[in-house]
């Protein structure tokens, strides 16, 4: 409020003097008031500046809180998978404590969409302990899923026919031609005998001619044709290396040692120089089962994983590190396994691999496969580009690591819908595949699609966060359709497993040991052992004599028939030779026509 002015008016003076008094009053007052309206301006700046550090203060401390958040969850899954068992597992008898209501739903949403589908199996939520609620966690020893032993018990040795046996009869000198014997009280224990290495002598008969001029000339009986030509090793002892590196996960140095103990000197540097000939040789029979694979499978599932390459030595002598390739290993439905070494993991890589299939590929939803799915591997532009499966192990996965780390419970919910999906393909396992098809089609699909259209609604409330939560679900709905994928067929599964095991027992745990290859020819020679390693392996073949006889054998065969010798075909392959020449460590094998031409 403005003060008024005071004036003193007197009688008789002039009314200028007052005006002037007056003005200058004025003059005054409107100073002061500048004066306090800059102060209340700049006090209102000073606010205006305080509010606006104080939201990026703030700003600051929400950032440092969801790094340090993210950060945590970071360090208890990489803790996790140190120090805790790597098989993601989660009590299961919790989750459906927890998610009754989401449990009942799945059980009577199954039950209704098909009756006997999950029968009295159906899963039905645990009582929650007294004073717990449906959200408590269980007391220590309650709600666990007890564990049973999957064992097939002690093996009857009176059965294993294909075991030599040695008798060992036990006496009671006391009782030993006193009483008559009653017989025997037989039992069966497991022992051992060493095998080692033998000397294979190869003695070529010489002959005596005479030449048309009437010299006489000695003729030595001609070599066999070899895999390794001119080599000491025989085929049964390079089966024997390979079987012990590429099958059991043996480096060649451990090797060396272990023959040096029966008195055999053999360098680790020849054993590599063996199997990379060798292997690159034995190569034309896995390009024949890949030719095969591309024509006529129905799906082929594929992974990768990384190895190292030992790099080449620089002229001045220093030490680089290692470089990084790539094994894919590729299932072409029961009938082939195969690996393919490439250099780098791109698309151009996956595609040259893929060139012209046309049927269903089941993968991780790695970027690099992105192009093939495109159909940038297409050998017409009129074919169409495979369709694409997903694998649901790969979802869970996610969904398991953001559970397990900020126990989050849409992830927690997201379990118990995928472990439900898997426990009626488990049930469905042994039905035909039409049937399964139907049963999908009745009970999966709905199922799915509910689980879709929830995750969609957790996606859209998360996804403004980095995390793992907003990661999994995220993943999921980005892969609807190729994780829906398998219910088009029932040949189709539902995750990528098998190819996973395949790296995991051949690449995985054998690089553990031997640590890296020593060229890229190197590592593509091994990946050809490596298919036809575990090519065997699914088709109940002895590796070690599949390897030798078809090392023996591979010489002599004709190019064009290689995919004979692959193991799908070397039971039947095997059955066309002569018993006799087969048997024999080295020497001549008779080359039977093909089967189409007996």
């Amino acid at each position: 409020m403005i003060p008024r002015a005071k004036t003193n008016l007197v009688p008789g003076r002039s009314s200028s003097n007052d005006l002037a008094a007056a003005l200058r009053r004025i003059a005054e007052l409107e100073s002061n008031l500048e004066k306090m309206t800059e102060a209340v301006l700049s006090v209102g700046d000073a606010l205006k500046n305080s509010s606006a550090e104080l939201q990026k203060v703030r700003k600051e401390r929400d950032n440092l809180r969801r790094a340090w958040e993210q950060l945590k969850a970071h360090h208890e899954l990489l803790k996790r998978r140190i120090f805790v068992a790597k098989a993601e597992r989660i009590d299961t008898a919790q989750l459906e404590i927890e998610f009754a209501e989401t449990t009942a739903k799945l059980a009577k949403m199954a039950s209704e969409l098909d009756g006997d589908a999950l029968g009295d199996d159906a899963p039905k939520p645990n009582p929650a302990p007294p004073g717990t609620g449906t959200g408590g966690s269980a007391p220590p020893g309650q709600g666990k899923t007890p564990r049973t032993s999957n064992g097939s018990g002690r093996q009857n040795l009176a059965d294993a026919n294909d075991l030599p046996v040695e008798r060992v009869e036990l006496f009671d000198d006391a009782l030993e031609g006193v009483a008559p014997r009653a017989g025997f009280e037989e039992s069966y224990m497991l022992g051992y005998r060493r095998a080692c290495a033998v000397r294979i002598l190869v003695a070529r008969a010489k002959y005596r001619t005479t030449e048309a001029d009437g010299a006489v000339a000695v003729v030595t009986a001609p070599k066999p044709r070899e895999l390794y030509d001119r080599g000491m090793l025989a085929p049964s002892f390079i089966a024997h290396l390979l079987a012990k590196k590429y099958r059991w996960g043996m480096p060649f140095h451990r090797a060396a040692r272990e023959l040096l103990a029966d008195g055999i000197r053999l360098d680790d540097s020849t054993m590599c120089r063996y199997a990379e000939h060798v292997g690159a040789s034995l190569g034309g029979i896995v390009e024949a089962c890949a030719a095969e694979a591309r024509e006529t499978a129905f799906c082929l599932s594929t992974d990768a994983t990384g190895v190292a390459i030992q790099p080449a030595p620089l002229a001045d002598g220093k030490r680089q590190a290692c470089a990084k390739g790539h094994f894919f290993v590729v299932l072409a439905d029961k009938d082939h396994v195969f690996f393919e070494y490439q250099p780098k993991h791109t698309s151009q890589a996956v595609c040259a691999m893929f060139h012209g299939f046309k049927g269903y590929i089941q993968a991780d939803a790695n970027a690099v496969y992105d192009a093939l799915f495109r159909g940038e591997a297409r050998a017409d532009d009129g074919d169409k580009p495979p369709d694409e499966v997903g694998c649901w192990a790969h979802a869970r996965r996610k969904f398991w690591e953001a559970a397990v780390t900020i126990k989050d419970p849409a992830s927690r919910e997201a379990l118990l819908r995928v472990r439900t999906m898997f426990k009626l393909e488990q049930e469905w396992a042994d039905l035909p595949p039409k049937q399964r098809h139907e049963r999908r089609q009745r009970v999966t699909r709905p199922m799915l699609d509910e689980f879709f259209a929830w995750a969609a609604g957790v996606f859209e409330r998360v996804k403004a966060e980095r995390g793992p939560v907003a990661t999994a679900f995220g993943y999921a709905t980005r892969q609807r359709e190729p994780l829906l994928r398998f219910l088009d067929d029932g040949r189709l599964r539902p995750d990528n497993n098998a190819a996973e095991r395949a790296l995991r027992g051949s690449i995985a745990v054998g690089r553990k040991a031997w640590l890296f290859f020593g060229s890229d020819d190197h590592a593509t020679a091994a990946a050809n052992i490596f298919s036809l390693v575990a090519s065997c392996e699914l088709h109940g073949l002895d590796v070690e004599r599949y390897l030798a006889e078809v090392i023996r054998v591979m010489p002599l065969w004709p190019r064009d028939r290689y995919l004979e010798l692959a193991p799908r075909y070397w039971t039947g392959t095997r059955a066309r030779l002569a018993p006799r020449e087969l048997e024999r460590p080295i020497g001549h094998v008779t080359v039977p026509p093909p089967a189409a031409e007996q």
